[in-house]
Formats: C-alpha cells, sequence, structure tokens
C-alpha cells in the first residue's frame, strides 16, 4: 500500500503540459470514422449489415460533416473528402487524418508515406496532408470531439430506427446532422453553423469547376508481353518496360500507367476481363509488321508479284476455316520472292494452283525443281549453237 500511495503522489507530478493550438479559419480539416456503427438491413435476404460514418470537422468552428458510408475503404475515403468539401462549399489548406492505410501509407512525423490515391486527392485540391502522431489523439482533438458528438446526436437516436438502403441511412443522418450544427454551444453562446458562417467560410478556398474523379492506383510489373494487368484486363505499355515496375491510375473511364513519375500510355478503360487493349506504338517493329496483317494485305502483296501468285494466295486464304490460320503460309509464300526470280515463283505457283496442295513447302519443292531445269531462253540458245548439228541431221543420215 506504501508503495501505491508514492507511486501515485509521483505519478501526478509526472504530467505533460498540453498545448493549446489556435486554429485559423479555413485552414484546415480533421477527418475521421465514427467509434460507432449503424445498421442497415438488406431488404432481398434480411441480412443485418453494418454502416461505418466517415467524419469531418472544421477545427476554427467545430462545423461537422457525416455521412454512411458501407466500406471503409479508398473509394469511400477518398469520396468522403470530396463531399465535405462540397457541403462546407470550399477546400481547406491542410487535412488532418489519422493513420489509416487509405490515407498512410507508413506513419513517420517528419516524412509520412502518403497513399498514392489519397496524394492524388490532395494535388487535384491542392492540400496539404498532415496525419496525426501515432497514438496522439490530441494532435486531432476537434475531429476526435466531433466524433463522439456524431456518437451522441447523430448516431445514438437512430440506433432503433430500421433502414432498408444506404440512400435512408443518409438521409436520417443529414437531418440528424443539420440539427447538431444548429445546436447553440455551451460557453460559446452559438451554434457551429454560425462560427462557420463567421470564421470558416469567408476563408475557404473555392471547389475546383470539374468535381474531382476518384482514380485508383496499383503498382504492377510489365510482362513479357509488354502489358500490365489491371482488374482482369491487360493494357500495352512501351515494350522497353518488360520486367519494370510501374505505377497504374485508373478512373471511371480511363486507365494511366507512370513509369518513375512520367506517363508512358493511357488508354480508355476496358472492363472486359481477359482481354488486351494494345496500342500499336507500344510493339517492338516486328511485331507492328504482323499485327498488320490481314487478308487484304497479303493479297496486295502477291497481287505486286504477278497473278499465279496472287491466285494462290487467295485459294490459300479460302482453304482454311479461318483466314488467320493461312497468314503464316502465305507469308512463307510471298518470303520465296526474295530467294527465287519473280518468273519461276508464278510458274511454280501456277502448278501448285492447279494441283490443289496449297502448301508452302510443296512450293518450296516445286521452286527447286524449276530452278535445276535449264530455262527456256538457255536451252533456245544451247539448241542453235553452230557447232550443234541437231535432230535434223541424224534423221536425214539414218534415212540416206
Amino acid at each position: 500500500s506504501q508503495f501505491c500511495e508514492h507511486y501515485q503522489r509521483w505519478k501526478k507530478q509526472q504530467v505533460e503540459p498540453g498545448m493549446h493550438k489556435e486554429h485559423k479559419g479555413g485552414e484546415e480539416m480533421e477527418v475521421d470514422y465514427a467509434g460507432l456503427k449503424m445498421q442497415m438491413i438488406d431488404p432481398e435476404t434480411g441480412e443485418i449489415i453494418k454502416i461505418s460514418v466517415f467524419v469531418a470537422t472544421l477545427p476554427a468552428s467545430n462545423y461537422l460533416y457525416a455521412e454512411a458510408q458501407l466500406k471503409e475503404d479508398q473509394k469511400n475515403w477518398n469520396n468522403g473528402h470530396v463531399r465535405a468539401f462540397e457541403y462546407f462549399g470550399g477546400v481547406v489548406k491542410i487535412v488532418v487524418p489519422d493513420n489509416l492505410k487509405t490515407g498512410i501509407t507508413k506513419p513517420n512525423y517528419y516524412e509520412p508515406g502518403v497513399n498514392l490515391a489519397y496524394q492524388d486527392l490532395a494535388e487535384y485540391y491542392k492540400f496539404a496532408v498532415l496525419p496525426a502522431r501515432v497514438r496522439k489523439p490530441k494532435d486531432k482533438g476537434a475531429v476526435e470531439n466531433g466524433v463522439q458528438n456524431v456518437d451522441r446526436w447523430v448516431i445514438a437516436p437512430l440506433r432503433k430506427r430500421q433502414f432498408f438502403s444506404l440512400h435512408e441511412v443518409q438521409t436520417a443522418i443529414r437531418e440528424q446532422l443539420e440539427m447538431l450544427n444548429n445546436r447553440v454551444m455551451q460557453g460559446v453562446g452559438r451554434s457551429r453553423r454560425q462560427e462557420f458562417e463567421a470564421i470558416d467560410l469567408p476563408n475557404l478556398r473555392p471547389l475546383p469547376e470539374r468535381p474531382y474523379e476518384y482514380a485508383e492506383w496499383k503498382t504492377a510489373t510489365v510482362h513479357i508481353d509488354y502489358h500490365v494487368e489491371f482488374e482482369d484486363h491487360l493494357y500495352s505499355v512501351p515494350f522497353h518496360l518488360i520486367h519494370q515496375k510501374v505505377d497504374i491510375r485508373a478512373t471511371e473511364n480511363m486507365v494511366e500507367i507512370f513509369h518513375r513519375g512520367k506517363s508512358v500510355a493511357i488508354h480508355p478503360r476496358n472492363y472486359r476481363k481477359a482481354r488486351y487493349s494494345t496500342q500499336r506504338a507500344h510493339m517492338p517493329a516486328n511485331h507492328q509488321f504482323m499485327a498488320e496483317i490481314n487478308a487484304d494485305k497479303l493479297l496486295e502483296w502477291a497481287g505486286k508479284i504477278g497473278p499465279h501468285t496472287f491466285t494462290l494466295i487467295q485459294a490459300t486464304l479460302q482453304s482454311r476455316n479461318y483466314p488467320e490460320q493461312a497468314y503464316r503460309t502465305c507469308l512463307g509464300i510471298l518470303k520465296l520472292a526474295r530467294k527465287y526470280s519473280p518468273a519461276n515463283l508464278e510458274t511454280a505457283c501456277k502448278i501448285i494452283y492447279e494441283s490443289k496442295v496449297f502448301s508452302y513447302k510443296a512450293l518450296e519443292q516445286e521452286l527447286i525443281f524449276l530452278q535445276q531445269q535449264p530455262t527456256s531462253q538457255a536451252l533456245e540458245t544451247f539448241t542453235t549453237h553452230e557447232n550443234i548439228r541437231g535432230a535434223e541431221y541424224y534423221q536425214e543420215r539414218y534415212l540416206s
């Protein structure tokens, strides 16, 4: 008992002095989630769903904003800020959040790591993120007090009501919130709304012309096929980034990919799973060539060689169930024009077409055979040489 007595005396002497912080109007907004949760009944299954309540406070006037959210995820966290700014009618310079993962990735008093999506929101509205220290609730005392007031005057009075949609919950919260903000504060003699209109509202920065569009962020490694995956759809990046780490920023309508902070690719958002969005400029040269190949292109190239080559290519494309199955065979046939003369290729194509084979290997064998035979011009020169007697000479001599 003596030990406890002396310890209590000693502990009373170790009080850490508190510092009063003067808040400037329209400068800060403190944000957090309420301690209590609300409930909603799923009208289809009867399941009870827990509803979180996002709270934002302007500490200079203690003016409050609150809304219901189905999940405490990144999208709801960011959009909660957006709707809070719209409710206040302006933007603050500093936002003080707790060290939630949706806001802060690495708690550190001097250089906290800010979540990419949250940082994107901060840059859009041009506010600074100054998170509270870990286990230091006094750093955001206004929102802590605001959360207690929301628990007491907004959530608690609604605890016995049944809600069957998020919209019903939001409407009920807004009604209670208006009552709370219009309630006269003891010791001040004015309501939160009166304080807000006098202190904060004149000092808030204007809202941007275009509303903020929520963006999801993801870090990914570029695949060997120079694509990155986002929600089961694959988007191309320049091929030289294969095996590199990139950051993906995806809004409802667009996907933008960054490498070391520099934008390297922009695609329209595609929600089809296991499909590819590929830009030709991202391909290496040989892949660009293959991507351009189609039946019309092959026929165009064949027509430049000759009519028999054109006819064989056309027949080869028609001989398959799908023209794409014949593309490689046709490319092989056309590539033979580099090795053999157009005349020989035309002759071989005519023979192969008449035989109904439509094979690259058969055409190549025919060209090898033709190359081994003397040409008609050489044969004509050979039979008219002055030292050659000719067949007639032997026929006349035999008959005589």
